[in-house]
């Protein structure tokens, strides 16, 4: 049997991953130095994201071939909206924060330069190349949550966020989706996955620069 496309695509980002776990809003997350300023900083801006985020699964649904598919990543993009909005909003009330002065906020730069990349593959490009442009945000946090939750963490509000990604129920989502990225792109020549190859790079680096931006709390240079 050959070996499967998105482990091709793993191999690829290997050094991002490896990168990412050694950042240290990463490490911070499980010994406990991540300041609550850049952790909440990374929430706020994780829920402007998955606004877009979701539109982004709802498009990639309205061009899968597959029924099964489109089933999938428009239950996929309406759980984006509902259950991660329920786990930031109990981070939200802790720290007295309304949903209305969180969708306020501005995106950051990063977040914007992101959130539009995907956007524009969402909406312009063929089906698979939208699956590989999503995949990293399932894949790089089903990842991370597994390896922080051997690290655990001192922190109950961190704690919470490991658990979620970390958790069977997520893991099984992730994995609904590596199936299909590598059902996608099966039967297609090679000029059609390296656009693919391209946009899980991009994106995988794109979830780097996230969470450096929330560690920095980046803010608009001008």
């Amino acid at each position: 049997m050959s070996r499967p496309f998105t482990a091709e695509l793993w191999t690829s980002i290997e050094g991002i991953y490896q990168a990412i776990l050694a950042h240290p809003f990463i490490r911070g997350l499980t010994d406990g130095s991540l300041p609550e300023p850049a952790f909440r900083y990374y929430v706020i801006q994780d829920a402007l994201y998955l606004q877009d985020y979701a539109r982004c699964l709802a498009l990639a649904g309205a061009k899968s071939p597959v029924d099964a598919w489109c089933e999938m990543f428009a239950e996929h993009a309406k759980t984006a909206l509902v259950v991660e909005r329920s786990l930031h909003e109990g981070f939200f009330q802790g720290w007295s924060l309304s949903p209305e002065a969180i969708y306020r906020t501005p995106k950051a730069p990063t977040n914007l330069a992101y959130t539009s990349y995907l956007l524009r593959v969402a909406h312009a490009r063929p089906f698979e190349e939208v699956v590989g442009a999503v995949l990293p945000c399932y894949w790089i946090y089903w990842e991370v949550g597994k390896h922080l939750e051997r690290e655990g963490s001192p922190n109950p509000l961190y704690r919470r966020w490991i658990d979620t990604y970390a958790s069977e129920e997520f893991g099984t989502v992730v994995q609904q989706v590596l199936e299909v990225m590598d059902r996608a792109v099966e039967d297609l020549p090679e000029g059609r996955r390296a656009p693919v190859r391209e946009h899980f790079v991009t994106t995988s680096r794109y979830e780097w620069m996230f969470w450096d931006a929330a560690y920095r709390q980046e803010t608009w240079p001008v």
